[in-house]
């Protein structure tokens, strides 16, 4: 896919970037060469081959989900500068 100068400014509007007359001939190089690199990804046979996050096959770790009661709420509390009703406070950012 080739691009020209008028695309490469047609997608800088819709990007709300400006670019000089300059860098709309280079980038429309650049863009180009891009594209033609993604059309030949396109051309890959995938077929058989299942979508993956990683290329390693790493699991997350995990641990058990057992509730814990081993903090008291009133210790925590005792470092919030004016908790109320057993509830931290902030100060009002939103008039």
């Amino acid at each position: 896919m080739s691009l020209d100068a008028a695309a490469v400014a047609r997608i800088a509007r819709l990007a709300r970037i400006r670019v000089t007359e300059d860098e709309k001939t280079n980038l429309a190089t650049e863009l180009s060469q891009v594209m033609n690199w993604v059309d030949e990804l396109q051309s890959v046979n995938t077929d058989g081959i299942e979508p993956m996050t990683s290329v390693v096959g790493a699991r997350l770790k995990t641990r058990a989900d057992i509730v814990d009661h081993s903090t008291d709420r009133d210790d925590i509390l005792a470092n919030a500068p004016e908790p109320m009703a057993g509830f931290f406070t902030v100060p009002k950012v939103v008039e």
